[in-house]
């Protein structure tokens, strides 16, 4: 990770929020959902061996790529009991696909996480009443004690001989301390996708603005958008996905 690395004043939050906010504004999110496979692509642009799918739920993300066409290795984390023994049996018939059963975050030890009625957007921060209105089937229906590692921390066991990562993390507002626990990976990661919250969806959770702006120092350039969680009154963008590539 870069030293010195800076996080923006208040009055140059709110400066490059109201910028980025018109952006966004102006952004056809229709005419960026394309019909074939980006993420593919820039996998086959950036001579990708490995994704590392954090934050797998039962595998969903996995199936979307394999159908598009990936067909490299791939190691998938999952915390929750039930979510992670659907997921495993799931890859089973996949000799490239492997799976941990592990959330990931900036230190190693347990943590208490939140489960969602929907599964997906289970997450170890407290949900907020926005993410709720528009989506009353996430409300928490439990917590699980589940073990967090760093991904430094697991080295060479899962990284092998790969060279060239690309980084999903789908994480529901967790996505910066991920970020934190991979700080001596990195340099082996060429791509890196992953939720970019507008509002406030989970309590604590960094928003859009912060964590381009984080990439954008650790040498990641945003060059994808996919308009992803939704207003269901007004329609208005409250998360879309990301993908960064390394400049």
């Amino acid at each position: 990770m870069k030293e010195g690395l800076t996080i923006l004043t208040e009055s140059e939050l709110l400066h490059f929020k109201t910028l980025a906010k018109n952006t966004l504004q102006d952004f056809d999110f229709d005419r960026l959902h394309v019909q074939f496979s980006i993420r593919c692509q820039l996998i086959e642009y950036k001579n990708i061996s490995l994704v590392l799918d954090v934050g797998a739920n039962t595998g969903q993300y996995v199936g979307t790529i394999r159908q598009q066409g990936y067909v490299g290795n791939i190691l998938s984390f999952e915390p929750l009991s039930e979510e992670f023994a659907q997921l495993s049996e799931n890859a089973s018939q996949d000799p490239k696909w492997e799976c941990k059963h592990m959330a990931l975050g900036s230190y190693n030890g347990l943590c208490e996480m939140n489960r969602a009625g929907n599964s997906y957007s289970s997450s170890i921060l407290p949900m907020l009443d926005k993410h709720l209105s528009n989506a009353p089937d996430s409300i928490y229906v439990g917590k699980e004690t589940v073990s967090i590692s760093r991904l430094d921390s697991l080295g060479q066991e899962i990284l092998g001989g790969h060279e060239r990562i690309y980084l999903k993390i789908d994480t529901q507002g967790y996505e910066m301390e991920v970020l934190k626990g991979c700080e001596r990976v990195l340099d082996k990661v060429e791509a890196i996708e992953l939720e970019l919250s507008v509002v406030p969806l989970y309590d604590r959770q960094i928003l859009y603005q912060q964590l381009i702006q984080y990439l954008d120092i650790l040498g990641f350039d945003l060059v994808w958008m996919e308009r992803g969680f939704s207003d269901q009154t007004t329609g208005e963008v409250l998360q879309f996905d990301g993908i960064f590539l390394r400049r």
